[in-house]
C-alpha cells in the first residue's frame, strides 16, 4: 500500500513538472523598474537592460509646443519636486528640469534612439490621453506611431496602450497595423474582453487583484494575449504565473528576473507575444 500511495505521488509531481514546463511570460519593467531605478528616465531603461532586462513600459504626454515627453504624471513635482505641468510648458523648459535623482526628462525621441541600438525590444508605449481633445488626440497618436516605428529594432514588438479608448481608436483608425492594446482597472470580466475586441486589439490588460484564472481562460479563447497588473514584486509575479497571464509588469524587474530563473525555471521571461 505504501508502495502504491508512493507510485501515486511521483506521477502526480511529474505530471506537475511537466506543466510547469509550458510557462511562457513576457516579463518588463513599469515605468523601467520604478522601484529600482529613476522611473522613466534614461537611467532607468539603460540600468535595467545592462541588468538582463528586455521588456519595458513607459508613459507618453505631448508637450505645449508638440513634443512627446516620457512622463507618467501631468506633473513633474513627484518625480522632479517643480510643480510643472508637462502639456503647458514647452520642450526647451522641460530639459532645464532634472528628476530629483539627478535625471533630465526624457522625451520619446532620444528613447527611441537609444533602443534601436538594441535588438529583440518589448515596449508598451502608454498613451496617458484622457485628457486630449480629438484634435489632439490625432497629432498626438500619430506623431507618436510614426517615432517609434521608424526606429524599432528588428524582432521586437512595439504596443501602443492606453485606458482611453478614444486613443486606442484614433491610432487604429490612423495606423490599423498597430498593434495596440486595452488596460483597464478592475478585473477580466465579459464586459472588458469584449470592450478590447471592439477596438480591433487583440491585447487586454487588467488588475490582477480579482481576476481568476478561468477569466483568464475565457480571454485566451476569445483570441486574447493577456497582460495583468499590477507587479510589485516576486509575489505579485507568481500570482500572475499561477493565474496563466501572458504578460507581466513590475516595479522590480530585476529582482524578478533573478528570483525567477533561480527558484522558476519552469518559467520561461521576456517571449515576444
Amino acid at each position: 500500500m505504501k508502495r502504491i500511495v508512493c507510485l501515486m505521488f511521483a506521477v502526480a509531481m511529474c505530471a506537475a513538472a511537466l506543466a510547469q514546463e509550458a510557462r511562457e511570460v513576457q516579463h518588463f519593467a513599469h515605468r523601467g523598474s520604478r522601484y529600482e531605478f529613476d522611473e522613466n528616465t534614461l537611467s532607468a531603461f539603460q540600468g535595467t537592460y545592462d541588468k538582463g532586462i528586455r521588456g519595458y513600459e513607459t508613459d507618453v504626454r505631448i508637450t505645449k509646443d508638440g513634443e512627446l515627453v516620457i512622463n507618467h504624471d501631468k506633473s513633474l513635482k513627484r518625480t522632479a519636486g517643480v510643480d510643472m505641468i508637462i502639456e503647458e510648458s514647452t520642450r526647451k523648459e522641460l530639459k532645464k528640469v532634472k528628476s530629483l535623482q539627478g535625471n533630465p526628462v526624457l522625451f520619446v525621441d532620444e528613447l527611441c534612439k537609444w533602443l534601436s541600438k538594441r535588438d529583440s525590444i518589448y515596449v508598451e508605449f502608454e498613451m496617458k490621453s484622457s485628457d486630449y481633445s480629438e484634435e489632439q488626440l490625432e497629432v498626438y497618436c500619430d506623431k507618436l506611431y510614426k517615432m517609434a516605428m521608424a526606429k524599432k529594432p528588428a524582432n521586437s514588438t512595439y504596443l501602443f496602450t492606453s485606458f482611453d479608448a478614444r486613443a486606442l481608436r484614433v491610432m487604429k483608425a490612423l495606423h490599423p497595423e498597430a498593434d495596440i492594446m486595452y488596460i483597464v482597472g478592475e478585473p477580466i470580466s465579459d464586459k472588458h474582453i469584449n470592450k478590447a475586441l471592439e477596438l480591433g486589439s487583440k491585447r487586454l490588460a487588467c488588475n490582477m487583484n480579482g481576476t481568476s484564472r478561468a477569466m483568464v481562460q475565457k480571454a485566451h479563447k476569445a483570441g486574447l494575449i493577456v497582460s495583468l497588473w499590477p507587479g510589485g514584486g516576486i509575489e505579485d509575479f507568481q500570482l500572475g504565473v499561477a493565474l496563466g497571464a501572458d504578460a507581466l509588469c513590475c516595479d522590480k524587474a530585476v529582482e524578478v528576473m533573478e528570483f525567477a530563473k533561480k527558484n522558476m525555471p519552469w518559467v520561461k521571461l521576456s517571449k515576444h507575444r
